[in-house]
């Protein structure tokens, strides 16, 4: 049986961090959204989950900044870069009413997302996987199809469908997104969650083909992942992370043997980054869906909330106040690529771990430039309008 689901201005696909805060933004400005998400509400997802700048000023801008530290979530006030034998603590200045990072697990922050996106009246549906678009005579796509977990064929019809459903996207694949840049490097990183690990913030640890890291979270925990080549890492887990532990600087692994370990660890394998065109006709692409890079410089939350932002407003120009639908959407790639740029080519070369103990300090400075670049123009968009409407 085929289920017609009502008209919307917009179906946002993957109910994570990119697609929530996009729907969140679309329904605050009034228009009428369908998110939908093939997992389930609260599931967790492959994450290093560290906020930088940019994203926590997109919580806060949002009003969404206090639940993430009423759920338990630290505040990080410093950074530690360990690199040969140079050890470059970093304590966080107020920058743009932004005093503290924060990294909460995603089973924290994608529930506040979809929560903020239902209170501004999107519609949430949870359990559908969506297969493909629909398209008109003309080629536009006109609408998505899935199906439910009732086995039911759902189909919805709206303007413009917005692709937010990460790496292996189906939207991307169905509107035949092209890739206009790709990168050169494949990292593998493993991690988990270790209890009781003595840290005070975030930790960043650089060896040639050995990087790790630890990222204070929820409930007490602190992630901590290994980066290597695929070859060096193999299939990831306890062993691995340790033995490249052990490679990096600093006094990691002697700290976590007094810390109680994960049960089990996740890895991801790798895949190089890419940008793909972002848009077309009746869609669009936001998060990994339309510009991915390698977790190792743990900006891609960031990216995410940086982009629902981008592209919300592109859609309210175009939707609600009359804007070309060409050069509204165009507008939003070119701002994202532009953001995008720096950030994708220096994290694309610390990834590829073919960097010597000299020039990874260089290129720290490159990636830090660059997110002060996105951190000031994000600060300089204008203030977003007040809630249109909450449902009844």
């Amino acid at each position: 049986m085929s289920r017609i689901e009502p008209r919307y201005d917009v179906v946002v696909v993957g109910a994570r961090a990119a697609g929530a805060a996009t729907a969140h933004l679309l329904a605050r400005h009034g228009l009428r959204v369908l998110l939908v998400d093939r997992s389930r509400y609260g599931a967790d997802t492959l994450s290093t989950h560290a906020l930088m700048r940019g994203g926590v000023l997109q919580l806060t801008r949002w009003g969404l900044l206090d639940q993430v530290i009423d759920a338990g979530t630290p505040a990080v006030r410093r950074t530690t870069f360990r690199y040969a034998d140079d050890l470059v603590p970093i304590t966080l200045k107020e920058s743009y009413g932004v005093e503290a990072l924060y990294a909460p697990r995603r089973t924290v922050l994608d529930p506040i997302l979809v929560d903020a996106a239902m209170a501004a009246g999107a519609d949430v549906r949870f359990g559908i996987a969506v297969t493909g678009v629909e398209r008109d005579r003309h080629r536009r796509v006109t609408g998505i199809i899935g199906r439910a977990r009732s086995g039911e064929t759902v189909r919805v019809a709206t303007r413009i469908v917005v692709g937010a459903d990460g790496i292996r996207s189906t939207i991307a694949d169905a509107v035949d997104a092209p890739y206009e840049r790709v990168g050169k490097s494949i990292a593998t990183v493993t991690y988990g969650y270790w209890t009781g690990l003595e840290t005070d913030g975030y930790e960043w640890n650089f060896r040639p083909n050995a990087a790790s890291g630890v990222v204070p979270t929820n409930a007490g925990q602190a992630c901590v992942f290994a980066s290597a080549s695929p070859h060096r890492m193999g299939r990831g887990g306890l062993g691995p992370l340790t033995r490249i532990v052990a490679e990096t600087p600093g006094d990691l692994t002697t700290r976590l043997a007094a810390a109680s370990p994960p049960a089990s660890l996740r890895t991801f394998t790798g895949r190089p980054g890419y940008l793909r065109r972002a848009w077309g006709e009746g869609w669009a692409l936001v998060g990994d869906a339309g510009y991915f890079k390698d977790p190792l410089g743990a900006h891609g939350l960031t990216d995410a909330l940086r982009d629902a932002e981008l592209l919300a407003r592109a859609i309210v120009a175009v939707l609600r106040d009359g804007a070309g639908e060409c050069d509204a959407l165009s507008a939003y790639q070119a701002s994202r690529d532009a953001l995008s740029t720096a950030l994708f080519e220096v994290t694309d070369v610390i990834a590829g771990h073919r960097w010597t103990d000299a020039e990874i300090p260089d290129l720290l400075l490159r990636l830090n430039a660059a997110m002060a670049d996105e951190l000031e123009a994000l600060a300089t968009l204008p203030p977003l309008p007040a809630l249109v409407h909450a449902p009844c």
